[in-house]
Parts: structure tokens; C-alpha cells; sequence
């Protein structure tokens, strides 16, 4: 089952389940998926532009968080707080800091990469084994501590 079908799978769920928060988080999901079909032009979305749809939208209500909290209104803030933790639910599991290390460890020694310079090359590398399971940001700073 791709993870198009799983997102609509789980609106039924929470329709079932009559859980308007996620409910409504999934719906807009959909939607952001559905213009991403749309401009794609494809029946169905490959589960990898799904992943990258799902890590936007968790992005967004992040910035949205910062927002909120500078502005004082901690009740939108948990909002957005709970509907990351329905997204991240769509995410593959995460890579942990070991795991991640060892695998920039291994990418660095495969690509040869002997210094800053080599960075670009390198995190395009992690970030294509990565698909999902890491941040960029994440990713970026374990290869600019690795690297000399």
C-alpha cells in the first residue's frame, strides 16, 4: 500500500474515531498532496514525494510554533504541536544519532571526502540514503563536526 492510500486510510480512521484534530490534519495533507498530483500531473504520487509533502507540512507548523510562542499564545502553539505528532506519524521511523553517524561515517569514507570542501557531495549522498529518516539540518551538522 503506498502512503497516498495510507493517508486516506487513516481520514476514514479518524472519521471513524470522530478525532476532528487529526482528522483535519490529514485532510490538509490530502489537500497539499493533491495540488502536488496536480502539478506532477500523475495518478499517483511515489511514496518519496509523499515523505517530502508530509516533512514540509511538519516544517510549516514548526515555524508556526516559533511564531506563536514569540507572540505569547501557547494554546495555537500545542495546536500545531499535535498536528506534527499526527504527520510524524506518516514518517518513516527516524534514523537515530548513531545510526546516522555511522551511516555519514560510511558515506564520507565511500565518497573519499577529505575536507568542508567535499560537504555538497556528501550530503547529497546521505540525504538520497537518508530519504526521510533524517533532517537536513540534522545531517548537515554531523557532516560538518565529521569532516576536517
Amino acid at each position: 500500500m503506498s502512503l497516498q492510500d495510507r493517508v486516506s486510510q487513516e481520514i476514514k480512521a479518524a472519521m471513524l474515531a470522530r478525532d476532528a484534530g487529526r482528522l483535519g490534519t490529514l485532510r490538509l495533507l490530502k489537500s497539499a498532496l493533491g495540488y502536488m498530483q496536480i502539478e506532477k500531473k500523475v495518478d499517483q504520487l511515489p511514496d518519496a514525494d509523499v515523505i517530502q509533502a508530509v516533512q514540509r507540512e511538519i516544517k510549516k507548523r514548526r515555524d508556526s510554533i516559533e511564531q506563536y510562542q514569540a507572540a505569547g499564545r501557547a494554546e495555537q502553539a500545542a495546536s500545531e504541536a499535535a498536528e506534527i505528532t499526527v504527520l510524524e506519524t506518516l514518517l518513516p521511523k527516524a534514523f537515530s544519532p548513531a545510526e546516522l553517524e555511522a551511516l555519514v561515517q560510511s558515506t564520507i569514507a565511500e565518497l573519499g571526502a577529505t575536507s568542508k570542501k567535499d560537504m555538497g557531495p556528501v550530503m547529497k549522498a546521505i540525504q538520497a540514503k537518508a530519504a526521510g529518516r533524517a533532517d537536513g539540518k540534522t545531517i548537515s551538522t554531523i557532516v560538518s563536526k565529521l569532516l576536517p
